[in-house]
């Protein structure tokens, strides 16, 4: 009988401690028939938790009704992007055929066909139709904003169809993009797109080196300044990287080390800033072309540089000790001990050393920038197209693009107009937030910067500061962005293991400097793969077939490295 009771107590206590110990849940206004809002997006639970809150309690005060918001994380942005295409293309088909309409086998690849050419076919029609309708009650995919993400992936999704401006052009909202005639949200900076008619730059992204302090000194490691560090071979196996194919925000990161490099690159060969910003202008609605007055020199220069970025890229990803799907992952490995470092998006990296602190304060890890080794991008939000709840997802971009909203990104948990419970630690896009010669803006400086967790007047955080030592060109890398990620997999992830063993070999047996020729075998890029030939030559081609084709190469080459650094034959 007693054995009966303590086993029925014992059952008890296991139902109930969940119950004992369970945070006490948010209160909320919101009820059924109240507003709802759809946002697909890349975001981590504390931005949609801050936001969710922070736009309800907004809109309740504004328009005398909580909204709940329904986020979709399904995953990073290349997923999102591969989400949304596959959903329009299903809703606007079926829409189309509901008509009675023919609907031909090549245009379900023409509608989102970003770079369609009208042939004169019916497909014309389907194509322009679908850019013509922003309805959600003949087609959609069921979700009003696409929240987060790179400037990229936003723009693309605009070209291929998928968003709409959420306000005339001419026309915004009061206060939103401009305060009193001054400008608080740039077009552009620094060669980055800030906002267009259709995505609106809602915080601002760097990306850099998180890294493990202990862990680097158990290694005897310096801490690292300079994207080059990453491919220390004492880091062997110890740098945690995110997969390109998955990850928008790395793939930028991995972006930013090739464009520096051409930036040294084309120094190192004479020319500077007044000559680059000149040439480019020259280049403007070329590839590669030389126009005449530009010096040959100057784009040989810009090819030897990005084959040197691609190079480090080579060695960072010998030294990874895993490619993962996650770039949130990276830097909570780091602030363990799993990765002495990693790349991160600078808001991951941050709010990571926030969180990871020990009880007394002390610092686990810390997030740089490299100097000058990153362009500052913006992280969107879009309207999309045949929103099933247009107005309230506009809505949302005023909250986010307002001084209310952009609190959130900076502000200490609890400080009035601050998030609830998460310091957020990202950075805010409203120039009101920064110090400023004008008077107006430098106000709103003093008013916000005693509430923010970071020094955001200080230059190596400053995003407006940042922009002056690092200019965006485009043309560079730009068009190399999807390329990239596929050469980085097959590089890297596909034929990792033969890229691991090859970089060790070399490292045993004197280093990379003395092992020249295994080192120029391991850089061999595949057969005429050269700066101008990604461009073209691999647009429209079919993608598992050249990827195939490359990690062949590759581990073949890998496997020839490695025996030329053991002293065998190649």
């Amino acid at each position: 009988m007693i054995k009966n009771i303590i086993i029925l107590s014992v059952s008890a206590l296991v139902i109930a401690l969940p119950f004992i110990f369970r945070q006490e849940e948010l209160q909320t206004r919101w009820k059924p028939g109240d507003p709802e809002l759809v946002i697909v997006t890349p975001h981590n639970e504390a931005i949609r938790f801050e936001f969710g809150h922070a736009f309800s309690k907004w809109h309740e005060q504004h328009y005398g009704k909580p909204v709940r918001i329904d986020w979709r994380a399904i995953g990073g942005t290349s997923e999102i992007m591969r989400y949304l295409a596959a959903a329009y293309v299903s809703s606007y088909r079926s829409w189309w055929k509901n008509q009675g309409k023919e609907w031909p086998l090549e245009a379900t690849q023409a509608v989102v066909n970003r770079k369609y050419k009208p042939d004169g076919s019916i497909v014309d029609e389907i194509h322009r139709t679908m850019r013509e309708i922003d309805d959600a009650e003949k087609f959609g995919c069921d979700i009003d904003l696409f929240f987060g993400g790179g400037e990229y992936d936003h723009n693309k999704a605009s070209r291929q169809g998928m968003s709409v401006p959420p306000w005339p052009v001419d026309n915004p909202p009061e206060g939103i993009l401009s305060d009193g005639g001054l400008e608080v949200i740039p077009e552009r900076l620094s060669g980055e797109t800030w906002r267009t008619a259709t995505l609106l730059g809602t915080a601002i992204s760097t990306f850099g080196i998180c890294y493990n302090m202990d862990r680097l000194a158990e290694l005897g490691v310096d801490e690292p300044e300079v994207w080059d560090d990453l491919a220390n071979p004492k880091l062997f196996k110890q740098v945690g990287v995110s997969d390109p194919t998955k990850s928008g925000s790395i793939s930028k990161a991995f972006e930013m080390i090739v464009h520096q490099k051409v930036y040294q690159s084309v120094i190192a060969a004479g020319f500077g800033d007044e000559d680059i910003a000149a040439f480019e202008k020259q280049f403007e609605g070329r590839a590669w072309e030389v126009p005449e007055g530009v010096p040959a020199r100057y784009q040989e220069a810009i090819e030897a540089g990005w084959l040197n970025g691609i190079h480090l890229i080579q060695k960072i990803g010998a030294n990874a000790r895993y490619f993962t799907d996650s770039s949130t992952k990276v830097p909570i490995d780091v602030s363990m001990g799993d990765a002495a470092a990693g790349l991160a998006i600078d808001f991951y990296g941050r709010y990571q050393a926030e969180t990871s602190k020990a009880p007394d304060g002390t610092e686990r890890m810390r997030y740089i920038t490299p100097d000058g080794g990153s362009s500052v991008s913006c992280d969107p939000a879009s309207l999309l197209r045949g929103a099933p709840n247009k107005e309230i997802a506009i809505r949302y971009l005023q909250f986010v693009l307002s001084e209310n909203g952009q609190r959130i990104w900076n502000y200490r948990p609890g400080s009035e107009g601050g998030p609830l419970k998460f310091a957020l630690r990202r950075l805010p896009i409203r120039r009101s937030f920064y110090p400023s010669s004008e008077k107006k803006l430098q106000a709103a400086f003093d008013k916000h910067k005693d509430q923010c967790t970071d020094d955001l007047g200080d230059p190596a955080v400053n995003p407006y500061e940042l922009a002056r030592k690092f200019t965006y060109y485009r043309r560079w890398t730009g068009n190399h962005f999807s390329i990239h990620r596929n050469l980085i997999k097959a590089m890297c992830l596909d034929s990792g293991e033969e890229l691991k063993e090859a970089w060790m070999a070399i490292n045993a047996n004197g280093g990379p400097d003395k092992q020249s020729v295994a080192m120029k075998t391991l850089q061999t890029l595949p057969e005429d793969f050269t700066w101008k030939t990604a461009i073209d030559d691999y647009r429209g081609k079919n993608e598992l077939k050249f990827m195939r084709d490359w990690v062949i190469h590759f581990r073949e080459v890998y496997g020839r490295a490695k025996a030329i650094a053991e002293g065998g034959s190649a």
